[in-house]
């Protein structure tokens, strides 16, 4: 985690300590392309040498013109020489120019493009409970933000070799012929660089402190504008009401920076004006000594460009320095994200899951509990789920069902106790080798903005990866679906509304591109349940991925889905009692503890809670 915290402000330590994260984007650039970066320094290496090249030679020309004029004899041979090599530095100075925009350009594009990758890998690969935590998304807004950004601090480097190559060139032609134009030089650019740097940290810490806030302009826009939540904008005439929101903190914005650019305006004329007249006293120096003779026109023409020269480089070094340490805090907080790890991850040298299940799975005494929360999720869950065994899982909302599943699925882990497959513990198998032998669907599954064999097809992502690599935007004639993906939708029913889709199994769904079609919830379930029957997974799950579907449809897709299982454990969550009763074990959730257990007619005969939601929701049809 970042040291900073909301109400601080950033100080020379943690700029210098921010500083040591730039090896780290050196090395990141350097994986992304070395040719590239290889190019842009010999390029800037170039034109680091050409102001100083093009400066000497003006003097030796005007000092050749001053002497042709003396003695009315040029030297036609050594003037055309002269300014046949500066033509060749202004040509060799544009070429130059314009192939590190080309360079860097492209390094720019290569770089920008690795690191939003490398952060969609990272954030995948973080766990659950890491997405529950607000810090997360403060650390993820600003890793977004700062990933095309982050390799114009390599060419902050780049430009600062090279201004600082030419800067001692030039500076040692202004010593040599006065240390006084040093020391004025200093007094010119100095305060400048202080103020800047001090107002750089403050709009760090103003931008760090506000990210919180910005995610929530983000989401008030968000919900202004998104297809998902149109209708209920509409129908509780919520646009006036979010535009007003957006408005308040937007000018809550506007008004913070405006107060730290206006502070940063004042301070910074002032120091300008300062640094102004310290030059035009070294351009003073300079020109006394050009009418006592002390030195050359063509001199006099050389001193001052370098010192004009020099007073804008060492401005512009000074200022990229500070905006390499300002540049160096947003790495932090990039490079903070990255290192975020995941609690839930594979041991080194994990099992190999099983390919057949015969003991099943045993919770011992497992308790959970949300991190930041002190109450209970669930408590001392202890029991068995045997191969071939249909379980189903009732209970009121948030009696702790869909808890149970993510321990089961090991999207967490225990907080005490635990749960052996196979009499070894979930923490000792690999994660992703135990993820695949898992199907599952949950009640809030995703409606992808993707084709319909695509929306089928990543349900198993792994098996079906060379079709969807086929897939292309430009495709003339797309490939057939796959079997697998066919028996699918034949499964979970989704095959049912596929003749009034204009492109069949290609047929883009939603609203967020071209020519989509979009479902309703019913069909968008059975979209979802045909992703549960790409895998062939030993344990399937299935979070009330039912609800909008009607009853008949419902008993359809379990009465399929039952006869699929055959030798697998399933798991059922639905509060449709006409389906958990095809169950071989029902478990009733209450409070995070099992409080019943048995078949439908067991807990019938009990008549405890079971029973009394099964005669609640009988009313419902009489």
């Amino acid at each position: 985690m970042s040291p900073l915290n909301r109400t601080s402000h950033v100080t020379a330590r943690d700029r210098l300590q921010a500083v040591q994260h730039v090896p780290r984007l050196l090395a990141l650039v350097w994986q992304t392309s070395p040719r590239l970066i290889v190019a842009a320094t010999i390029l800037r290496l170039t034109r680091a040498a050409i102001p100083f090249g093009t400066l000497w030679i003006g003097k030796l020309v005007i000092d050749e013109v001053m002497v042709a004029r003396e003695t009315s004899s040029p030297d036609w041979h050594r003037l055309g020489l002269l300014l046949g090599g500066e033509l060749c530095l202004i040509l060799l100075s544009d070429l130059t120019s314009r192939g590190s925009q080309l360079v860097e350009g492209l390094m720019s594009d290569r770089f920008t493009d690795s690191v939003t990758i490398r952060i969609m890998e990272h954030a995948s690969a973080l766990d659950l409970a890491s997405y529950e935590r607000p810090e997360l998304y403060d650390y993820l807004e600003r890793a977004r933000g700062n990933a095309s950004g982050r390799i114009a601090l390599l060419i902050q480097l780049l430009g600062t070799a090279q201004s600082v190559l030419t800067l001692f060139s030039l500076m040692a032609g202004l010593v040599v012929f006065s240390p006084w134009l040093f020391a004025l030089l200093a007094i010119a650019t100095i305060p400048a660089f202080v103020v800047e740097t001090y107002f750089a940290g403050h709009q760090y810490s103003l931008h760090f402190r506000q990210t919180p806030e910005r995610r929530h302009l983000d989401y008030v826009r968000e919900l202004a504008t998104s297809n998902a939540t149109a209708k209920e904008v509409q129908i509780f005439g919520l646009g006036q009401w979010l535009v007003t929101r957006y408005r308040t903190l937007a000018a809550y914005f506007y008004d913070s920076h405006k107060q730290l650019i206006l502070r940063q305006t004042f301070s910074a004329s002032l120091v300008s004006a300062f640094g102004s007249v310290a030059a035009y006293s070294a351009y003073v120096l300079i020109v006394r000594d050009a009418a006592s003779g002390r030195i050359t026109l063509g001199t006099l023409t050389f001193l001052g460009g370098s010192f004009m020269r020099s007073r804008d480089l060492l401005q512009n070094v000074l200022f990229t320095v500070a905006g390499i340490a300002e540049q160096a805090l947003y790495l932090r907080d990039l490079f903070a994200f990255f290192d975020l790890q995941p609690t839930v991850r594979s041991k080194a040298h994990a099992a190999t899951v099983p390919q057949v299940f015969k003991r099943g799975f045993e919770f011992e005494n497992v308790s959970f509990r949300y991190p930041g929360s002190e109450s209970w999720a669930l408590r001392n869950i202890t029991l068995r789920l045997s191969a071939g065994e249909k379980i189903a899982l009732v209970g009121v909302n948030g009696a702790g069902k869909t808890t149970f599943v993510k321990l089961l699925t090991r999207l967490y882990d225990p907080t005490e106790g635990r749960i052996l497959l196979e009499g070894v513990d979930l923490r000792d198998y690999d994660l992703t080798e135990y993820r695949r032998a898992v199907g599952v669907i949950f009640q809030d599954f995703v409606e992808y903005d993707m084709r319909f064999d695509e929306n089928i097809a990543v349900g198993d992502v792994v098996g079906a990866r060379e079709y969807l690599d086929r897939l292309g935007p430009d495709e003339t004639t797309p490939p057939s679906p796959t079997p697998r993906i066919v028996r699918a939708a034949e499964r979970s029913l989704a095959d049912s509304f596929i003749p009034r889709l204009p492109n069949g199994y290609r047929q883009m769904l939603g609203r967020r591109f071209d020519n989509g079609v979009n479902l309703s919830g019913g069909e968008w379930q059975k979209v979802a349940l045909a992703r549960a029957f790409m895998r062939d997974a030993k344990l399937l799950i299935l979070d009330e991925p039912t609800a909008a579907l009607d009853a008949r449809a419902e008993y359809d897709v379990f009465q399929r889905f039952a006869s699929l299982i055959e030798g697998r454990i399933a798991v059922l969550i639905s509060h449709r009692f006409s389906t958990v009763r095809m169950a071989d074990r029902i478990l009733v959730i209450d409070n995070g503890v099992i409080a019943e257990e048995g078949s439908h007619a067991t807990l019938m005969d009990l008549r405890g809670t079971y029973a009394q939601l099964f005669a609640l929701q009988a009313l419902g049809y009489t």
